[in-house]
C-alpha cells in the first residue's frame, strides 16, 4: 500500500469521485474537497504529498492559491486542472510554480501517471509574477493537438533552450516564437525575427552579425547586425532552412563559442540572446543534400516544437472565426457573424494555407459582405475564387503519370553510364530538372500572380522567389 496522500480540489462531485477512485486503486490515500478554503487548511497543517486542483473554485481561484502553497511547502507538487483550455492558463499554471497542467476533459491514466512522476521528485519552487497580463490570447484553440503545444510552451517559458519550431506555412510559427519570448524569462529584452528567405544571400552575414565602415562596397557606416539588436532578449531566425552554408558556418561557431566578430571586424563580441529557429522545410533531407550543416542542426534542435496544420485541428476553427471577427471589428472593420452551416463548411476545407488562409478569407468576407451575417453562399462563392489546390488533373498526374515519367527518366539516366554506377546527387538532378517545369505551369496557372502561386504550391512567396532565382525561371513583372 502507498503511503502517499493526494489533495483533491473540485467543486464538481463527480470529477472528485472519479478522481478519489482512479488514484485509491493506484495505491494512493485520498481527501478531496470542493473548496480552496479546505485544500488550504489541510496543506498549513502539513498534510498530504501532492496536490491535484481545479482552477476556478467556488471560493478562491486556485491561481491565488499556488503561490501561497509554494512559498509555505516549496517542494509540494500541484497540479493544475482546466476546462478553459487556453494558452494563457498553461502559461500561468506554469508561472505560478504548478507542477503540471491538464487540460479538461483529462485522461485518467495520464492524470494517476502525472501524481507518480510530481511525487519521485522535488519540485523547484518557481517564481510567481504577479504583474503578467493573462487576458491576451497570442495562440488560439483548444484541440488536444494545441493543448499539448501549450503546455510544451508553458515549460519552455521557464528555460533559455533553443527551440526549433517546424510546421507548414501559415500555422503560426513566428506567434509561437513570440509567446516564447514574452512570456519567458528574456520578456524585457528585444525580440528580433529576421527571414532567411528574405535576405539575398551575399547579405546575411552582413544582416545577423553587422559590419564595419569600409567592410565592403556600399558600407559607409558601421551598422548592427540582429545579434546585436536582439541582446539580451531573443533572437528568432525564421526559414533557417534557406540559410547558405557559409552564414551557417558562422551561426554554429556562434552557439559554440558564445562569440561572433562583424562583418569587416577582428574584434570578438560576446553575445546573450535566445535562439529560436523555425522552418517548413524537411532539414534532414536538406543535410542528405550536403544544403545543411548536421551539427548545427542537432545545436538548433534542442527542444523540437511541431505546429499541426489547420487540417489536424478542424475542431479549433469556431474558435479562430470568432478571433478573428472580434479582432476585425477592434480595427474598426464591421462586426460579423457567420452562420452555423458556414462554419461546418469552413471546417471541412483544407487549408493549404492553414491559419494564415483563414484569417486572410475572413478579412475580405468583413469588408465586402453587406449582411451583418455571413452565410455559406458567401462562404462557397469565397473558396471557389481561390486558387485549386491539388487535385483533378493534377491529382490523376501524380497518381498515373507521374511513375510513368520516373521510370522513363530513371532508365535514360542510368543508362548514360553505362555498366557503371553514376555519381552521387541524383535528387538533387532531378529537382533541377523537374522545378522549374513545375514552377513555370503553377506562374502560368496564376496569371504570372507570385503569392497564388506560392500558395498553389503550400509555400510562402520569399520561399517562391528563392527558387525562382535559384532555377532561373523568369517571371512576368507586373505580377511579383
Amino acid at each position: 500500500m502507498n503511503s502517499k496522500t493526494v489533495l483533491i480540489a473540485d467543486d464538481d462531485s463527480a470529477i472528485r469521485t472519479v478522481l478519489s477512485q482512479a488514484l485509491s486503486r493506484a495505491g494512493y490515500s485520498v481527501r478531496s474537497t470542493a473548496t480552496a478554503a479546505a485544500l488550504w487548511r489541510w496543506v498549513t497543517e502539513g498534510q498530504g504529498d501532492a496536490v491535484v486542483t481545479d482552477v476556478v473554485l467556488p471560493d478562491e481561484n486556485a491561481f491565488d492559491v499556488i503561490p501561497r502553497i509554494k512559498k509555505l511547502r516549496p517542494t509540494l507538487p500541484v497540479i493544475v486542472m482546466s476546462a478553459k483550455n487556453t494558452i494563457m492558463t498553461a502559461i500561468t499554471a506554469a508561472e505560478r510554480g504548478a507542477y503540471d497542467y491538464l487540460p479538461k476533459p483529462f485522461d485518467l491514466n495520464a492524470l494517476v501517471q502525472t501524481v507518480g512522476r510530481a511525487l519521485e521528485q522535488s519540485s523547484k519552487p518557481v517564481a510567481a509574477n504577479a504583474n503578467q497580463p493573462v487576458e491576451a490570447l497570442p495562440i488560439v484553440g483548444r484541440s488536444p493537438a494545441m493543448q499539448e503545444i501549450y503546455r510544451i510552451i508553458a515549460r519552455l517559458t521557464q528555460t533559455d533552450l533553443t527551440v526549433m519550431i517546424v510546421g507548414e506555412s501559415g500555422t503560426g510559427k513566428e506567434l509561437v516564437a513570440r509567446a516564447l519570448h514574452d512570456y519567458g524569462r528574456r520578456r524585457k529584452g528585444a525580440f528580433v525575427a529576421v527571414n532567411m528567405a528574405a535576405i539575398p544571400r551575399e547579405l546575411i552575414e552582413s544582416e545577423l552579425f553587422g559590419h564595419e565602415k569600409g567592410s565592403f562596397t556600399g558600407a559607409t557606416s558601421r551598422m548592427a547586425g540582429r545579434f546585436e539588436q536582439a541582446e539580451g532578449g531573443t533572437l528568432f531566425l525564421d526559414e533557417i532552412g534557406d540559410m547558405p552554408l557559409e552564414a551557417q558556418t558562422r551561426l554554429l561557431r556562434v552557439l559554440q563559442q558564445g562569440e561572433y566578430t562583424t562583418v569587416g571586424g577582428n574584434a570578438p563580441i560576446k553575445t546573450n540572446v535566445r535562439i529560436i529557429t523555425a522552418t517548413h522545410r524537411d532539414l534532414r533531407q536538406l543535410i542528405n543534400q550536403g544544403q545543411f550543416r548536421e551539427d548545427l542542426f542537432y545545436r538548433l534542435n534542442v527542444v523540437p516544437l511541431r505546429l499541426p496544420p489547420l487540417r489536424e485541428r478542424a475542431e479549433d476553427i469556431p474558435d479562430l472565426v470568432r478571433h478573428f471577427l472580434l479582432q476585425a471589428a477592434k480595427e474598426g472593420l464591421p462586426r460579423k457573424d457567420l452562420t452555423k452551416d458556414a462554419i461546418n463548411r469552413l471546417q471541412s476545407h483544407r487549408w493549404p494555407g492553414n491559419v494564415r488562409e483563414l484569417e486572410n478569407l475572413l478579412r475580405r468576407l468583413v469588408a465586402i459582405e453587406i449582411d451583418d451575417t455571413i452565410s455559406l453562399p458567401a462562404i462557397e462563392r469565397e473558396l471557389a475564387s481561390t486558387p485549386p489546390q491539388a487535385s483533378g488533373p493534377i491529382q490523376d498526374f501524380t497518381a498515373s503519370s507521374l511513375p510513368e515519367f520516373m521510370e522513363n527518366y530513371l532508365s535514360r539516366y542510368f543508362a548514360g553510364f553505362g555498366t557503371g554506377l553514376p555519381p552521387q546527387g541524383l535528387y538533387e538532378r532531378i529537382l533541377a530538372d523537374v522545378e522549374p517545369a513545375l514552377l513555370r505551369a503553377c506562374l502560368a496557372a496564376t496569371g504570372g500572380n507570385q503569392l497564388k502561386a506560392a500558395e498553389l504550391l503550400g509555400i510562402n512567396r520569399n520561399t517562391l522567389r528563392v527558387k525562382l532565382r535559384d532555377r532561373n525561371v523568369k517571371v512576368v513583372r507586373g505580377f511579383d
